[in-house]
């Protein structure tokens, strides 16, 4: 059964909309759905950046210029403060309201209050399943011998862990921006019947590509964006770069702040004369249009932005299956499963050695890339709201009929 109509949305999230990371992505997310037809209601703990007319904005913690300080009851009880106040504004919107969305940590009052209502619900998974995510990077840093600092949000935290465990088990659906982050929901024991895909996007109009590189100049220019942890798999792209033969007259830039003791774990491979380090760069943008290749070999991710701004920049990704990438392997991208030094290399030698191949993948990138913008994203949102909202139906006509 199809559902029809215009889907009218409570939109709940719990920290400083349009503000950076998960704020600059909820901002898209709102932005771009209310765009493809949404009705929606937003309670965002605080606005940063101020969303279209059309899209009623209420925030829960903050009014006119004051605004209750994250900091002041600590960030837990701040998301749960604004989930309480969201479940009881709730409570009077029974019959006005067709989905609830909300995001972690800052759900499960509200999520019980829609299920008394009988309004549908669907929990934003920004990244992987959280156990599978603090495992894996527990791992990885045991290997590499690096402490994740206390209050890295990949450090484990057993309070976390609860209350997302909680909302899963509560909400009727997990939006999964990537198919890594729904295989790790599966892999857990989830049924696929309560997992729903979406995706996240990039601004087209900040991240454009520059002109083509001359076909003379035969160096490869290699570039690493992001907070250089390793979750994100660097010390398996300096691996990689070191055993091509694209170190010999290429570059590597690597931007980003790294957490303490990791760059000391790869001291060597980051002396490299082929390696540069930018340290925290504001002029991304630009960085992506001065490579040719962004190179991003994460062991676990959600939907890595960068990736499409990448994309969006004109560079050709060599990412592993876990950055949940907008693209496909050998069409507009090259692929490598986490890991993989191995093929990770080969990859990089391939696009140094077949300028045809890397000049193929970029065309194809770009001309594919509007699959990957933010309005791309917000239609398919809506079209995940739809399909929560027809299960849901099916699910209840099934009962009905026994």
């Amino acid at each position: 059964m199809a559902f029809e109509g215009c889907t009218r949305v409570l939109y709940s999230f719990p920290h400083k909309i349009g503000a950076t990371r998960i704020c600059h992505t909820a901002y898209q997310l709102v932005k771009n759905v209310s765009a493809a037809g949404a009705d929606v209601l937003l309670f965002p703990g605080a606005v940063q950046q101020r969303l279209p007319a059309n899209v009623r904005t209420i925030p829960t913690l903050a009014k006119w210029k004051l605004r209750l300080p994250y900091r002041v009851l600590g960030t837990v009880k701040s998301l749960q403060l604004h989930d309480y106040i969201v479940s009881r504004r709730l409570e009077k919107l029974a019959g006005q309201v067709d989905v609830v969305h909300t995001w972690p940590v800052g759900a499960l009052r509200t999520l019980r209050t829609a299920a008394r209502l009988g309004i549908t619900t669907v929990l934003e998974r920004p990244n992987a399943y959280t156990r599978f995510a603090y495992e894996v990077v527990a791992k990885e840093c045991a290997r590499l011998g690096v402490v994740m600092p206390a209050n890295h949000e990949h450090a484990f935290h057993a309070d976390i862990l609860q209350i997302e465990e909680a909302e899963y088990a509560t909400a009727d659906f997990l939006l999964c921006p990537s198919d890594f982050v729904l295989q790790t929901f599966l892999e857990a024991g989830f049924p696929r019947q309560k997992l729903l895909r979406h995706q996240y996007g990039f601004d087209h109009e900040l991240f454009a590509p520059g002109p083509k590189k001359d076909d003379d100049d035969l160096s490869l220019r290699m570039l690493f964006v992001g907070g250089v942890a390793p979750r994100k798999g660097l010390h398996y792209a300096l691996e990689a770069w070191l055993m091509s033969p694209a170190c010999k007259n290429g570059v590597f830039s690597v931007a980003g702040a790294f957490i303490p003791g990791y760059a000391e774990k790869m001291k060597d491979m980051l002396s490299h004369p082929s390696v540069r380090i930018l340290g925290h760069r504001t002029d991304v943008a630009q960085l992506m249009r001065a490579h040719d290749v962004f190179v991003l070999p994460s062991i676990e991710e959600g939907s890595a932005l960068v990736t499409s701004e990448a994309r969006g920049s004109g560079c050709v990704l060599l990412v592993s299956e876990a950055t949940g990438a907008v693209c496909k392997h050998m069409e507009n991208a090259l692929v490598h499963k986490v890991g993989d030094v191995v093929a990770l290399s080969r990859h990089i030698t391939d696009l140094f050695e077949n300028r045809a191949l890397l000049n193929r993948l970029r065309a194809t990138s770009i001309e594919t890339i509007h699959e990957a913008t933010w309005s791309a994203a917000g239609h398919r949102l809506l079209r995940a709201y739809q399909e929560a909202l027809t299960r849901k139906m099916d699910v209840a006509q099934s009962h009905a009929s026994r």
